[in-house]
């Protein structure tokens, strides 16, 4: 854990310096709008979720209200989040996995293992992206099924908080694994088979992303974290047999 916040706060350090700031600005601008649409929406429409939510639970639960409420404001909250993070991350993608390339350009002296050039590797960002929402949503949908399920709504939040940390290091590790032509199902092995600094790094990030404001650069800052960690921890690990 220790060198997963290391390597947050000095890749948030490097993405500041010269010839990295580019990459940020961009992502910062989309941030921005997003959070204050995400806002907007979410004073206008919180309330009469909470109110629905409470009314699917059954009569005989009436005596855990006082619990109930606020696991279902926080499973709202974190549905929120994750709907807010996916779509800025889409966005972002491209801008993302050129800020990945050059850190680990200038981290290791030497460029990823990838010959595509700079437009079929935003393209492929992109798609990349699409790949992630299929494996992401359908887990997201599941889980808020789950809040409404009496009793299985009492962990639902603690779901979300270890589905968060998975779902924040698939994001910000992949860009360093595209990058050097991992794909997408041998990316999650590799995750898997570090299962300890992923989820650390996943958690931490996930932290990352509640802080307002600055996580407008400790987000990039993550990025370049996720380079450190890559050629610390999965870079090593053996291609599967095809």
């Amino acid at each position: 854990m220790i060198y997963s916040l290391q390597a947050i706060v000095r890749g948030t350090r490097l993405v500041l310096e010269p010839g990295l700031r580019r990459f940020v600005i961009g992502p910062i601008v989309v941030n921005l709008l997003l959070y204050g649409g995400a806002i907007y929406y979410l004073i206008g429409n919180f309330g009469g979720w909470l109110d629905y939510g409470m009314r699917q639970v059954p009569s005989w639960l009436d005596w855990l209200e006082w619990l109930i409420w606020p696991l279902l404001v926080v499973a709202l909250v974190l549905m929120v989040f994750f709907t807010f993070t996916l779509v800025s991350n889409l966005i972002a993608a491209p801008f993302y996995g050129f800020l990945a390339e050059k850190v680990e350009t200038r981290l290791t002296g030497r460029p990823p293992s990838d010959e595509r050039g700079w437009i079929k590797t935003g393209v492929d960002a992109l798609g990349r992206e699409l790949v992630k929402l299929g494996y992401l949503l359908p887990r997201m949908a599941l889980l808020f099924l789950l809040g409404f399920v009496p009793g299985l709504n009492l962990i639902t939040p603690f779901l979300w908080a270890a589905f968060s940390a998975w779902m924040m290091a698939i994001q910000y590790l992949d860009y360093p694994m595209d990058n050097n032509q991992v794909a997408f199902t041998d990316m999650r092995r590799r995750l898997r088979a570090r299962w300890w600094p992923t989820l650390t790094y996943g958690g931490c990030m996930s932290l990352a992303t509640w802080v307002p404001l600055l996580n407008l650069v400790l987000l990039p800052g993550g990025v370049a974290g996720g380079v450190m960690l890559w050629d610390r921890y999965y870079r090593s690990l053996p291609v599967p047999a095809r």
